[in-house]
């Protein structure tokens, strides 16, 4: 018989408790914090759907190996563990460890970008967005059409559309440092890039002579979607896509936090080493040494080991059955969804949901709002909060107004899905109720992580 119920491929050892806050607490908190829910004290949030960066429950193997970590300042066995996991999944021979994803993308830009540049991608994600346009290069993004329709039942939305892609080159010729390619599309709603384009894409570049960068932080989602979904590839293992996938690129950036499965870490590897001397000097000036770049060891030991653990297909099917059973059990009780799910994160169409609040009143704000407000749960505004500042500080509606629900690995039970969604659906219910937000305050860059909103 075969078993509908989605369980979790492990069992629970170690638990904490759930914070619950009264609405009239969170009501009150809210104001506190100008609205903003990266203002949010964790103490007060019951679910916490904020980001799947460095949320994850690490393994018993994983807390194992940190207790023989090597401090060692430089030439620690830690660090040699690591780069030889990371050498055997992506196939790269440099292996420069950082802090996080976003501490790789400064290093790498900031020796490898000028201003006046362009950097085309299928979907920058905003760090990435904000760390090229602080150097004064513009990001571009050439998502395929069909990764622009929310509703579109397509496999791999996340592609790249290479068809304006080698447009874009010709026309930029000499500007364009090199093409990043984002895996998965978080920004588009989580959305796989298939083998296929990756190699077209792959092909393009090598035409024009621009080297091809994998954001790869869900490169094992991404993978194992590619097994699912994209035909020829049902009979192939996620370890071997995974390889098949780094072989298109010439190096990659990684928030180890996501499919690393840690609190902590991120690297740069690559194929070549024409980047590496300059890469590594910058490295020891900002991160560390480079055998330890701002990791402690420890942290070395545990992206060695959830390196592999994630590339495990009992996981992946796992993963990917809970941000179905979500995004399947929001669209029952009326609430639009990115289609189809992603890996990491359920997205609400907060634009078809809330028809009532222009965007210049930030609708996805607003939801995400009601939902802390309502049901005690953080999520993650994607949408022209997020995106919709231009570079001379003024306003352009995002293409997309999202509210992620971002899952951690390993964290939540079937149970809390359901309490979600039940709460979700009564908001659904009253959506005619809810008003839009304004700006108060917002920085220069990034302003979602500190800008603060009032009510309409």
């Amino acid at each position: 018989m075969k078993h509908r119920t989605i369980i979790e491929p492990f069992k629970i050892k170690v638990v904490e408790p759930l914070p619950m806050r009264t609405v009239e607490e969170r009501e009150r908190i809210l104001a506190e914090v100008g609205y903003n829910l990266f203002g949010l004290h964790a103490a007060d949030v019951t679910f916490d759907f904020l980001t799947d960066s460095g949320t994850s429950a690490m393994s018993a193997e994983q807390w194992g190996a940190m207790m023989v970590a090597d401090e060692s300042y430089a030439g620690s066995r830690s660090f040699y563990r690591f780069e030889q996991v990371v050498q055997r999944v992506t196939g790269y021979r440099h292996v420069i460890p950082t802090h996080q994803g976003r501490a790789a993308e400064h290093l790498l830009f900031s020796l490898r970008c000028k201003p006046g540049q362009l950097v085309p991608s299928n979907n920058h994600f905003d760090t990435t967005r904000a760390n090229l346009e602080q150097l004064g290069v513009e990001a571009v993004d050439l998502v395929c059409a069909e990764g622009r329709d929310p509703t579109l039942d397509h496999p791999f939305k996340g592609n790249m559309d290479v068809g304006r892609l080698e447009a874009f080159l010709l026309e930029h010729r000499g500007r364009v440092p090199f093409v990043m390619m984002t895996i998965t599309n978080n920004t588009g709603g989580g959305q796989p890039v298939s083998l296929e384009n990756l190699r077209a894409v792959s092909s393009t570049c090598k035409a024009h002579g621009i080297p091809l960068l994998l954001d790869a932080c869900r490169f094992a989602e991404n993978a194992w979607f590619i097994k699912v979904r994209e035909p020829g590839q049902g009979e192939r293992s996620a370890r071997d896509i995974a390889r098949d996938v780094f072989a298109t690129a010439d190096g990659c950036l990684v928030s180890a936090k996501k499919d690393g499965l840690v609190n902590i870490g991120g690297f740069i590897a690559l194929r070549e080493d024409s980047w590496l001397g300059d890469l590594r000097n910058k490295l020891i000036l900002t991160e560390g040494f480079p055998t330890y770049g701002g990791l402690a060891a420890r942290d070395l030991e545990a992206l060695a080991v959830g390196l592999d653990e994630v590339l495990d297909e009992r996981y992946l099917a796992y993963r990917e059955g809970v941000t179905r059973y979500v995004a399947d059990g929001l669209s029952r009780c009326g609430v639009p969804t990115m289609r189809p799910p992603g890996g990491h994160a359920v997205y609400i169409d907060a634009r078809a949901l809330l028809p009532h609040i222009p965007a210049h009143e930030f609708p996805a704000q607003a939801l995400a709002i009601e939902l802390f407000r309502a049901e005690g749960i953080r999520s993650c505004e994607i949408g022209s909060v997020m995106f919709g500042r231009t570079p001379d500080g003024g306003f352009r509606p995002a293409a997309l107004e999202l509210v992620r629900l971002a899952l951690p690995r390993r964290v939540y039970t079937q149970a809390h899905f359901d309490y979600v969604l039940e709460g979700i659906a009564d908001i659904a219910a009253r959506r005619e109720q809810l008003r839009g937000v304004r700006i108060t305050y917002e920085p220069p860059f990034l302003r979602h992580f500190t800008a603060r909103f009032a009510p309409v």
